[in-house]
């Protein structure tokens, strides 16, 4: 009897890309082709790697790969990422994404982390028992507005809806782009 060699892993996504830049912050949009293949429109945990050529060795990272608001997706190349891989805005570099079963821990915001140490037991399980990628969902909400006072709503309301049993946060486009300092009517700015 035949074996079935057919992998249950989605093929990589493979593409060629430019390292732009938006103000200060270093980035790699998709192409429309490479963004399709994902399985959401919405942010994606992927395993990555970055060459500036074929020929060399990538330097891989495990990231979330934002909604650019337009179908379409975006990495932030820190400079963390743009040191290891010696890559600058202007640069041509070849990505390799994996899709990851399992989600990184986002960074929580001060203002978050604050609330969420400061509050009863009942609101910090739900925060332990959701999971990476609805924690990811908090921080996108609450991160996704430049005004102070409706961010520290945002961390107040958080606290409420979980108080009461709720896992993700409603009412807002998944597929936008939420980076305040990055985004314009929830769609990524452009270079």
């Amino acid at each position: 009897m035949p074996t079935d060699t057919r992998s249950s892993e989605p093929a990589p996504i493979i593409f060629k890309a430019v390292v732009s830049a938006i103000d200060d912050v270093a980035l790699v949009r998709l192409p429309e082709d490479a963004s399709e293949r994902l399985p959401s429109r919405g942010q994606v945990a992927v395993h990555a790697s970055v060459a500036v050529h074929a020929s060399m060795a990538g330097h891989d990272f495990e990231t979330v790969v934002e909604p650019d608001g337009r179908r379409g997706h975006w990495i932030r190349v820190d400079k963390a990422l743009r040191q290891g891989a010696r890559i600058s805005p202007g640069d041509s570099t070849e990505v390799t994404l994996r899709v990851a079963a399992d989600w990184p821990e986002p960074d929580v915001p001060d203002d978050l982390a604050t609330a969420l140490a400061e509050a009863p037991a009942k609101i910090r399980d739900v925060w332990e028992d959701i999971t990476p990628m609805a924690r990811w969902e908090w921080v996108r909400w609450v991160q996704a507005t430049p005004n102070p006072e409706t961010r520290q709503r945002r961390v107040e309301v958080s606290m409420s809806k979980m108080d009461g049993g709720k896992r993700r946060p409603c009412c807002f486009d998944l597929a936008s782009c939420t980076d305040p300092n990055l985004a314009k009517g929830g769609k990524l700015r452009d270079p």
